[in-house]
């Protein structure tokens, strides 16, 4: 998937307006990008430089990436997302026009195989849209597809906080740099498209990864007990509820199955139990 995004990087059209170059962080102490960034070197108009980050933390594998990033802007893009030609073009303009601190743009759904109907029915692999210029929440923020000023992480102690290492960096990320007043616009021309493989097409994924966005809320704001209380009612009522959603469809029982365990991951931190340190 690696080579895929890099061969796209290439085919990047910047209308002449900027240069680029790339930072590969690996999170893999055993380098196993190694091979496929060393093909490209040489090969490519740009710089392509790799780095290892052998501790497991997408924190920090963010921060290294912040750390070697040589330009005024930034660019984050996984290396299970493909962009299209004129990603970061539109990105580029969409800040310059708007004024904004950085723009973030859709991730869409590539399926190699057929997902099963429940996913497809209830879009869990989909991500909410908006219309181009639209000036974001911290809640509708992440970093799978963004470019954003360099000089705005400038006294931060960390860009990316390593008590979220497992995921709820990149909101807790935004949600401070809004706090500071920076402003993020929406691009939707910007696309991007990430593979999602039978292993992300499972109940068990959507539903453990609904537990650790609940811990890292609660990492994030903490909880207060009227919170908790309104989250152990949530449970209640979905509990009682999910017998009827059943005869409904998988789908409608998957959607309150993965706000059932929103609710548990925070109350589950809050008392001290960490049942998923990873997605």
């Amino acid at each position: 998937m690696l080579r895929r995004l890099l061969e796209k990087l290439v085919e990047q059209d910047t209308n002449g307006l900027f240069s680029f170059s790339v930072v590969v962080v690996d999170n893999d102490r055993a380098e196993s990008a190694r091979e496929v960034v060393e093909a490209f070197v040489g090969t490519v108009q740009f710089g392509l430089c790799y780095f290892v980050e052998p501790r497991q933390s997408f924190a920090l594998a963010r921060n290294r990436a912040v750390e070697q990033a040589a330009g005024d802007f930034v660019a984050f893009i996984d290396d299970d997302e493909c962009a299209s030609r004129q990603w970061l073009l539109h990105l580029f303009n969409t800040c310059i026009a708007y004024n904004a601190a950085g723009a973030l743009g859709p991730v869409k759904p590539y399926f190699p195989q057929t997902p099963p109907d429940w996913l497809v029915k209830g879009k869990f692999a989909e991500r909410a849209a908006y219309r181009t210029g639209h000036i974001l929440d911290w809640r509708q923020s992440r970093t799978g597809n963004v470019l954003f000023k360099k000089d705005i992480v400038e006294g931060e102690e960390e860009s990316f906080r390593t008590k979220f290492g497992t995921g709820g960096e990149d909101v807790d990320f935004f949600q401070r740099m809004m706090r500071k007043g920076h402003v993020f616009v929406w691009c939707n021309e910007a696309e991007v498209f990430e593979e999602v493989p039978p292993e992300r097409c499972t109940r068990m994924y959507h539903l453990r990864r609904a537990l650790l966005r609940g811990r890292n809320t609660f990492e994030r704001e903490g909880i207060r007990l009227g919170s908790a209380g309104r989250s152990v009612l949530a449970m209640s009522v979905y509990g009682l509820a999910f017998p009827f959603l059943a005869v409904m469809g998988q789908y409608r029982l998957m959607k309150y199955a993965i706000k059932f365990s929103d609710h548990a991951g925070k109350i589950l931190a809050l008392v001290g139990i960490n049942l998923i340190k990873e997605r």
